[in-house]
Protein backbone atom coordinates (compact mmCIF):
# COMPACT_ATOMS: atom_id res chain seq x y z
CA UNK A 1 0.00 0.00 0.00
CA UNK A 2 1.27 3.19 -0.93
CA UNK A 3 2.22 5.34 2.13
CA UNK A 4 0.39 8.56 2.88
CA UNK A 5 1.59 11.87 2.03
CA UNK A 6 1.15 14.79 3.94
CA UNK A 7 -1.81 16.96 3.67
CA UNK A 8 -0.61 20.22 1.30
CA UNK A 9 -0.18 22.89 3.82
CA UNK A 10 1.08 26.22 2.07
CA UNK A 11 2.74 26.84 4.99
CA UNK A 12 5.09 24.19 5.00
CA UNK A 13 6.76 25.02 1.38
CA UNK A 14 6.14 28.85 1.40
CA UNK A 15 9.88 29.62 1.83
CA UNK A 16 10.81 27.53 -0.85
CA UNK A 17 7.99 27.76 -3.14
CA UNK A 18 7.41 31.80 -2.88
CA UNK A 19 11.28 33.22 -2.10
CA UNK A 20 12.60 32.21 -5.32
CA UNK A 21 9.62 34.05 -6.92
CA UNK A 22 9.79 37.09 -5.05
CA UNK A 23 13.86 37.87 -5.45
CA UNK A 24 13.85 37.44 -9.19
CA UNK A 25 10.55 39.62 -9.25
CA UNK A 26 12.57 42.33 -7.07
CA UNK A 27 14.93 42.31 -9.80
CA UNK A 28 12.42 42.36 -12.85
CA UNK A 29 10.71 45.20 -10.77
CA UNK A 30 13.88 47.29 -10.38
CA UNK A 31 14.64 47.93 -14.16
CA UNK A 32 11.33 47.83 -15.87
CA UNK A 33 10.34 51.69 -14.37
CA UNK A 34 13.92 52.28 -16.45
CA UNK A 35 14.04 50.75 -19.51
CA UNK A 36 12.72 53.27 -21.04
CA UNK A 37 14.94 56.06 -19.68
CA UNK A 38 17.96 53.85 -20.06
CA UNK A 39 16.69 53.76 -23.80
CA UNK A 40 16.24 57.22 -24.23
CA UNK A 41 19.64 57.81 -22.52
CA UNK A 42 21.41 55.45 -25.09
CA UNK A 43 19.53 57.91 -28.29
CA UNK A 44 16.40 56.07 -28.74
CA UNK A 45 13.18 58.45 -29.67
CA UNK A 46 9.78 57.99 -26.99
CA UNK A 47 8.56 55.83 -29.93
CA UNK A 48 11.65 53.45 -29.65
CA UNK A 49 12.03 53.37 -25.75
CA UNK A 50 8.24 51.98 -25.47
CA UNK A 51 9.00 49.88 -28.07
CA UNK A 52 12.17 48.47 -26.17
CA UNK A 53 9.78 48.42 -23.41
CA UNK A 54 7.84 46.08 -25.00
CA UNK A 55 10.81 43.47 -25.57
CA UNK A 56 10.49 42.33 -22.21
CA UNK A 57 6.62 41.44 -22.84
CA UNK A 58 7.33 39.74 -26.49
CA UNK A 59 10.08 37.78 -25.26
CA UNK A 60 7.38 36.01 -22.47
CA UNK A 61 5.42 35.46 -25.56
CA UNK A 62 8.12 33.38 -27.19
CA UNK A 63 8.92 31.93 -24.14
CA UNK A 64 6.05 30.56 -23.19
CA UNK A 65 5.67 27.37 -25.66
CA UNK A 66 9.02 25.88 -25.23
CA UNK A 67 8.56 27.22 -21.55
CA UNK A 68 5.76 24.08 -21.00
CA UNK A 69 7.86 21.48 -23.15
CA UNK A 70 11.12 22.73 -20.64
CA UNK A 71 8.91 22.10 -17.04
CA UNK A 72 7.21 18.91 -18.55
CA UNK A 73 10.73 17.58 -19.45
CA UNK A 74 13.45 18.92 -16.50
CA UNK A 75 10.90 19.76 -14.11
CA UNK A 76 10.13 22.66 -12.27
CA UNK A 77 13.29 23.68 -9.92
CA UNK A 78 15.31 23.06 -13.07
CA UNK A 79 13.84 25.03 -14.88
CA UNK A 80 14.02 28.01 -12.59
CA UNK A 81 17.72 27.35 -12.17
CA UNK A 82 17.96 27.42 -15.92
CA UNK A 83 15.92 30.80 -16.55
CA UNK A 84 17.94 32.34 -13.41
CA UNK A 85 21.20 31.73 -15.31
CA UNK A 86 20.13 32.84 -18.61
CA UNK A 87 18.49 36.19 -16.73
CA UNK A 88 22.05 36.67 -15.48
CA UNK A 89 23.47 36.66 -19.17
CA UNK A 90 20.76 39.15 -20.41
CA UNK A 91 21.01 41.34 -17.81
CA UNK A 92 24.99 41.38 -18.36
CA UNK A 93 24.11 42.62 -22.02
CA UNK A 94 22.24 45.08 -21.05
CA UNK A 95 24.74 46.64 -18.59
CA UNK A 96 27.08 46.60 -21.70
CA UNK A 97 25.03 47.56 -24.24
CA UNK A 98 25.96 50.91 -26.20
CA UNK A 99 22.90 51.46 -28.22
CA UNK A 100 19.25 50.94 -28.32
CA UNK A 101 19.34 47.71 -30.61
CA UNK A 102 21.98 45.76 -27.98
CA UNK A 103 19.41 46.83 -25.19
CA UNK A 104 16.53 45.89 -26.38
CA UNK A 105 18.08 42.01 -27.46
CA UNK A 106 18.86 41.81 -23.67
CA UNK A 107 15.57 42.72 -22.50
CA UNK A 108 13.66 40.41 -25.01
CA UNK A 109 16.13 37.59 -23.46
CA UNK A 110 15.27 38.96 -20.26
CA UNK A 111 11.57 37.92 -21.14
CA UNK A 112 12.50 34.37 -22.41
CA UNK A 113 14.16 33.77 -19.20
CA UNK A 114 10.57 35.51 -17.34
CA UNK A 115 9.02 32.80 -19.18
CA UNK A 116 10.29 29.55 -17.84
CA UNK A 117 10.43 30.95 -14.45
CA UNK A 118 7.23 32.26 -14.24
CA UNK A 119 5.30 29.03 -15.67
CA UNK A 120 7.62 26.39 -13.64
CA UNK A 121 5.90 27.84 -10.44
CA UNK A 122 2.62 28.35 -11.80
CA UNK A 123 2.69 24.56 -12.91
CA UNK A 124 3.51 23.81 -9.03
CA UNK A 125 0.30 25.37 -7.89
CA UNK A 126 -1.87 23.85 -10.25
CA UNK A 127 -0.79 20.42 -9.92
CA UNK A 128 -0.49 20.70 -5.92
CA UNK A 129 -2.92 23.00 -4.66
CA UNK A 130 -6.40 21.58 -3.89
CA UNK A 131 -9.51 22.96 -5.23
CA UNK A 132 -10.79 24.85 -2.58
CA UNK A 133 -8.42 27.25 -1.46
CA UNK A 134 -6.51 27.42 -5.44
CA UNK A 135 -7.57 31.14 -6.03
CA UNK A 136 -6.28 32.26 -2.57
CA UNK A 137 -2.53 30.37 -3.34
CA UNK A 138 -2.46 31.65 -6.93
CA UNK A 139 -3.15 35.40 -6.04
CA UNK A 140 -0.71 34.61 -3.32
CA UNK A 141 1.48 33.86 -5.59
CA UNK A 142 0.67 36.88 -7.85
CA UNK A 143 1.10 38.58 -5.01
CA UNK A 144 4.38 37.69 -4.73
CA UNK A 145 5.08 39.30 -7.91
CA UNK A 146 3.68 42.29 -7.00
CA UNK A 147 5.73 42.32 -4.08
CA UNK A 148 8.43 42.34 -5.90
CA UNK A 149 7.29 45.23 -8.55
CA UNK A 150 6.96 47.25 -5.48
CA UNK A 151 10.43 46.51 -3.55
CA UNK A 152 12.32 46.65 -6.81
CA UNK A 153 11.22 49.62 -7.83
CA UNK A 154 12.14 51.36 -4.83
CA UNK A 155 15.53 50.03 -4.10
CA UNK A 156 16.37 51.32 -7.40
CA UNK A 157 15.38 54.41 -6.34
CA UNK A 158 17.38 54.51 -3.94
CA UNK A 159 20.52 53.00 -5.70
CA UNK A 160 20.12 55.64 -8.38
CA UNK A 161 19.96 58.35 -6.00
CA UNK A 162 23.07 56.84 -3.78
CA UNK A 163 25.04 55.82 -7.31
CA UNK A 164 24.09 58.45 -10.09
CA UNK A 165 23.63 55.73 -12.17
CA UNK A 166 20.26 53.71 -13.84
CA UNK A 167 22.63 50.80 -14.25
CA UNK A 168 23.26 50.00 -10.57
CA UNK A 169 19.36 48.78 -10.68
CA UNK A 170 20.53 46.02 -13.85
CA UNK A 171 23.01 44.53 -11.10
CA UNK A 172 20.18 44.53 -8.32
CA UNK A 173 18.68 41.57 -10.46
CA UNK A 174 21.62 40.08 -11.29
CA UNK A 175 22.10 40.14 -7.39
CA UNK A 176 18.39 39.06 -6.88
CA UNK A 177 19.08 35.77 -9.58
CA UNK A 178 21.86 35.03 -7.55
CA UNK A 179 20.38 35.15 -4.34
CA UNK A 180 17.30 32.92 -5.65
CA UNK A 181 19.25 30.46 -7.39
CA UNK A 182 20.65 29.26 -4.02
CA UNK A 183 17.59 29.61 -2.35
CA UNK A 184 16.40 26.61 -5.19
CA UNK A 185 19.76 24.51 -4.45
CA UNK A 186 19.59 24.61 -0.89
CA UNK A 187 15.96 24.38 0.24
CA UNK A 188 14.16 21.34 -0.67
CA UNK A 189 12.24 21.26 -3.76
CA UNK A 190 7.55 21.39 -2.99
CA UNK A 191 6.88 19.37 -5.43
CA UNK A 192 8.90 16.63 -4.31
CA UNK A 193 7.36 16.69 -0.74
CA UNK A 194 3.70 16.91 -2.41
CA UNK A 195 4.37 14.27 -5.08
CA UNK A 196 2.13 11.35 -3.77
CA UNK A 197 -0.70 13.04 -2.90
CA UNK A 198 -0.88 14.95 -6.57
CA UNK A 199 -0.34 11.24 -8.05
CA UNK A 200 -3.35 9.87 -5.55
CA UNK A 201 -6.09 12.58 -6.56
CA UNK A 202 -8.57 12.34 -8.34
CA UNK A 203 -8.89 13.52 -11.90
CA UNK A 204 -10.59 17.30 -12.09
CA UNK A 205 -14.42 17.07 -12.86
CA UNK A 206 -14.29 19.28 -15.60
CA UNK A 207 -11.17 18.36 -17.65
CA UNK A 208 -11.66 15.64 -20.61
CA UNK A 209 -8.06 15.65 -21.51
CA UNK A 210 -6.28 12.47 -22.13
CA UNK A 211 -3.62 13.50 -19.81
CA UNK A 212 -6.13 12.53 -16.75
CA UNK A 213 -6.86 8.93 -17.85
CA UNK A 214 -5.33 6.70 -14.56
CA UNK A 215 -3.02 4.98 -16.71
CA UNK A 216 -1.46 8.29 -18.53
CA UNK A 217 2.11 8.35 -18.06
CA UNK A 218 3.83 10.65 -20.73
CA UNK A 219 3.00 14.71 -20.96
CA UNK A 220 0.75 15.28 -24.13
CA UNK A 221 2.59 17.73 -26.73
CA UNK A 222 2.24 21.26 -26.46
CA UNK A 223 0.57 21.22 -30.14
CA UNK A 224 -1.50 18.30 -29.24
CA UNK A 225 -2.79 20.11 -26.27
CA UNK A 226 -3.24 22.89 -28.24
CA UNK A 227 -5.80 21.28 -30.77
CA UNK A 228 -7.36 19.77 -28.12
CA UNK A 229 -8.58 22.88 -26.03
CA UNK A 230 -8.09 25.11 -28.94
CA UNK A 231 -11.92 26.84 -28.71
CA UNK A 232 -11.65 27.65 -24.89
CA UNK A 233 -8.09 29.07 -26.14
CA UNK A 234 -9.69 31.05 -28.79
CA UNK A 235 -12.45 32.28 -26.76
CA UNK A 236 -11.89 33.05 -23.30
CA UNK A 237 -8.56 33.14 -24.17
CA UNK A 238 -8.89 36.15 -26.25
CA UNK A 239 -10.14 37.75 -22.93
CA UNK A 240 -7.68 36.60 -21.10
CA UNK A 241 -4.94 38.14 -24.16
CA UNK A 242 -7.13 41.29 -23.83
CA UNK A 243 -6.14 41.12 -19.98
CA UNK A 244 -2.43 40.58 -20.47
CA UNK A 245 -2.61 43.87 -22.88
CA UNK A 246 -4.33 46.20 -20.48
CA UNK A 247 -1.57 44.92 -17.32
CA UNK A 248 1.19 45.24 -19.64
CA UNK A 249 0.06 48.66 -21.47
CA UNK A 250 -0.08 50.07 -18.37
CA UNK A 251 3.25 48.82 -17.05
CA UNK A 252 5.14 50.73 -20.29
CA UNK A 253 2.11 53.64 -20.32
CA UNK A 254 3.52 54.66 -17.04
CA UNK A 255 6.94 55.01 -17.39
CA UNK A 256 6.51 56.63 -20.81
CA UNK A 257 4.49 58.97 -19.03
CA UNK A 258 6.54 60.69 -17.22
CA UNK A 259 9.00 60.80 -19.97
CA UNK A 260 6.99 62.66 -21.39
CA UNK A 261 6.05 65.21 -18.80
CA UNK A 262 9.56 65.29 -17.73
CA UNK A 263 9.77 63.24 -14.08
CA UNK A 264 13.09 62.40 -13.06
CA UNK A 265 13.91 58.87 -12.69
CA UNK A 266 14.57 58.24 -9.29
CA UNK A 267 10.96 59.85 -9.26
CA UNK A 268 9.66 58.07 -11.76
CA UNK A 269 10.42 54.58 -9.40
CA UNK A 270 9.00 56.11 -6.39
CA UNK A 271 5.89 56.63 -7.62
CA UNK A 272 5.47 53.10 -9.74
CA UNK A 273 6.88 51.45 -6.88
CA UNK A 274 4.72 53.20 -4.74
CA UNK A 275 1.80 52.58 -7.07
CA UNK A 276 3.11 48.82 -6.90
CA UNK A 277 2.33 48.79 -3.41
CA UNK A 278 -1.26 49.42 -3.87
CA UNK A 279 -1.14 46.57 -6.05
CA UNK A 280 0.30 44.14 -3.41
CA UNK A 281 -1.65 44.87 -1.17
CA UNK A 282 -4.99 43.66 -2.23
CA UNK A 283 -3.72 39.87 -3.41
CA UNK A 284 -5.10 38.49 -0.66
CA UNK A 285 -8.39 40.28 -1.11
CA UNK A 286 -8.84 38.89 -5.09
CA UNK A 287 -7.83 35.58 -3.74
CA UNK A 288 -11.03 35.81 -1.29
CA UNK A 289 -12.99 37.16 -3.77
CA UNK A 290 -12.66 34.25 -5.98
CA UNK A 291 -12.72 31.68 -4.02
CA UNK A 292 -16.14 32.58 -2.58
CA UNK A 293 -17.95 34.62 -4.77
CA UNK A 294 -16.32 33.28 -8.29
CA UNK A 295 -14.08 34.13 -10.57
CA UNK A 296 -16.40 36.49 -12.40
CA UNK A 297 -16.46 39.22 -9.42
CA UNK A 298 -12.41 39.62 -9.68
CA UNK A 299 -12.06 39.52 -13.45
CA UNK A 300 -15.24 42.26 -14.44
CA UNK A 301 -14.33 45.27 -11.91
CA UNK A 302 -10.47 44.83 -12.61
CA UNK A 303 -11.29 45.26 -16.57
CA UNK A 304 -13.71 47.98 -15.90
CA UNK A 305 -10.89 49.76 -13.63
CA UNK A 306 -7.84 49.32 -16.13
CA UNK A 307 -10.07 50.42 -19.15
CA UNK A 308 -11.26 53.63 -17.50
CA UNK A 309 -8.05 54.26 -15.46
CA UNK A 310 -5.93 54.67 -19.05
CA UNK A 311 -9.40 56.49 -20.47
CA UNK A 312 -8.71 58.97 -18.09
CA UNK A 313 -5.07 59.33 -18.41
CA UNK A 314 -5.50 60.03 -22.09
CA UNK A 315 -6.92 63.27 -20.82
CA UNK A 316 -4.38 64.64 -18.71
CA UNK A 317 -1.30 65.18 -20.35
CA UNK A 318 -1.21 68.21 -21.57
CA UNK A 319 -3.12 69.53 -18.30
CA UNK A 320 -1.31 72.02 -15.71
CA UNK A 321 -1.86 69.82 -12.96
CA UNK A 322 -0.30 66.82 -15.50
CA UNK A 323 1.95 65.08 -12.28
CA UNK A 324 -0.74 64.95 -9.88
CA UNK A 325 -3.13 63.22 -11.97
CA UNK A 326 -0.37 60.66 -13.52
CA UNK A 327 0.17 60.07 -9.68
CA UNK A 328 -3.57 59.57 -8.91
CA UNK A 329 -4.47 57.63 -11.76
CA UNK A 330 -1.15 55.11 -11.22
CA UNK A 331 -2.41 54.53 -7.80
CA UNK A 332 -6.02 53.93 -9.11
CA UNK A 333 -4.52 51.63 -12.12
CA UNK A 334 -2.93 49.51 -9.33
CA UNK A 335 -6.00 49.22 -7.44
CA UNK A 336 -7.85 47.98 -10.23
CA UNK A 337 -4.98 45.71 -11.29
CA UNK A 338 -4.62 44.62 -7.52
CA UNK A 339 -8.40 43.19 -7.78
CA UNK A 340 -7.74 40.90 -10.56
CA UNK A 341 -4.89 39.49 -8.68
CA UNK A 342 -4.08 35.62 -9.67
CA UNK A 343 -6.85 35.79 -11.97
CA UNK A 344 -5.37 34.17 -15.10
CA UNK A 345 -3.17 32.07 -13.21
CA UNK A 346 -6.64 30.82 -11.41
CA UNK A 347 -8.17 30.55 -14.38
CA UNK A 348 -5.38 28.21 -16.57
CA UNK A 349 -5.23 25.97 -12.78
CA UNK A 350 -9.16 25.36 -13.51
CA UNK A 351 -9.27 24.23 -17.18
CA UNK A 352 -5.55 22.52 -17.00
CA UNK A 353 -5.22 18.87 -16.78
CA UNK A 354 -4.17 17.90 -13.43
CA UNK A 355 -1.59 14.88 -14.08
CA UNK A 356 0.96 16.88 -16.39
CA UNK A 357 -0.42 20.93 -16.40
CA UNK A 358 2.55 22.39 -18.11
CA UNK A 359 2.10 22.02 -21.82
CA UNK A 360 -1.66 23.22 -21.24
CA UNK A 361 -0.19 26.05 -19.09
CA UNK A 362 2.11 27.17 -21.49
CA UNK A 363 -0.59 27.31 -23.83
CA UNK A 364 -2.61 29.40 -21.69
CA UNK A 365 -0.07 31.74 -20.93
CA UNK A 366 0.95 32.07 -24.66
CA UNK A 367 -2.70 33.54 -25.29
CA UNK A 368 -2.27 35.96 -22.11
CA UNK A 369 0.74 37.01 -23.13
CA UNK A 370 -0.08 37.33 -26.66
CA UNK A 371 -1.98 40.25 -25.72
CA UNK A 372 0.89 41.61 -23.05
CA UNK A 373 3.62 41.75 -26.12
CA UNK A 374 1.03 43.39 -28.85
CA UNK A 375 -0.23 46.52 -26.49
CA UNK A 376 3.36 47.44 -25.73
CA UNK A 377 4.21 47.63 -29.31
CA UNK A 378 0.55 48.92 -30.08
CA UNK A 379 1.09 51.81 -27.87
CA UNK A 380 4.84 52.51 -29.42
CA UNK A 381 3.64 52.64 -33.22
CA UNK A 382 0.46 55.07 -31.98
CA UNK A 383 2.86 57.21 -29.95
CA UNK A 384 4.86 57.48 -32.53
CA UNK A 385 2.54 58.06 -35.30
CA UNK A 386 0.05 60.30 -33.27
CA UNK A 387 0.64 60.76 -29.36
CA UNK A 388 0.31 59.03 -26.26
CA UNK A 389 -2.61 60.08 -25.22
CA UNK A 390 -4.29 58.47 -28.24
CA UNK A 391 -2.12 55.42 -27.35
CA UNK A 392 -3.75 55.37 -23.68
CA UNK A 393 -6.87 56.04 -25.05
CA UNK A 394 -7.09 53.00 -27.29
CA UNK A 395 -5.98 51.09 -24.77
CA UNK A 396 -9.10 51.90 -22.50
CA UNK A 397 -11.42 51.06 -24.96
CA UNK A 398 -9.57 47.99 -25.26
CA UNK A 399 -10.16 47.13 -21.87
CA UNK A 400 -13.30 47.92 -21.73
CA UNK A 401 -14.26 45.43 -24.79
CA UNK A 402 -12.14 42.52 -22.57
CA UNK A 403 -14.51 42.94 -19.65
CA UNK A 404 -17.32 42.24 -21.70
CA UNK A 405 -15.84 38.99 -23.03
CA UNK A 406 -14.80 37.77 -19.72
CA UNK A 407 -18.44 38.15 -18.60
CA UNK A 408 -19.71 36.41 -21.58
CA UNK A 409 -16.85 33.18 -21.16
CA UNK A 410 -16.25 32.62 -18.03
CA UNK A 411 -19.36 31.39 -16.70
CA UNK A 412 -19.07 29.10 -19.71
CA UNK A 413 -15.61 27.68 -19.23
CA UNK A 414 -15.03 28.45 -15.57
CA UNK A 415 -18.34 28.10 -13.90
CA UNK A 416 -18.17 29.03 -10.02
CA UNK A 417 -19.18 26.23 -8.00
CA UNK A 418 -19.33 26.93 -3.96
CA UNK A 419 -17.32 24.34 -1.86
Amino acid sequence: MTESAPPFSLRSVALAAFLPTLLFSIGEGAIIPLIPLVANDLGATLAIAGFISAMIMLGELVGDIPSGFIVSRIGERNSMLWASLLTIIAVLLCVAAPNPLVLGVGIFIVGIATAVFALARHAFMASYVPLVYRARALSTLGGVFRAGWFIGPILSAGLIFVTGSTQSAFWLFIACCLAAATILLVLPDPSGMFSTRASRRAPHPDSTSPDDAPNAQRAPGIFATIRANREVLVRLGTGAALVGALRASRTVMLPLWAVSIGISAPHTALIIGIAGGVDFALFYVSGQIMDRFGRMWSAIPSMIGLGVGHLVLALTHDLPTNVEWFIGIAMFLSLANGIGSGLLMTLGADLAPRRHPAAFLGAWRFTADAGSAAAPLAVAGVTGLVSLSLASGIMGVVGLVGAILLYRYIPRYAPFRPR
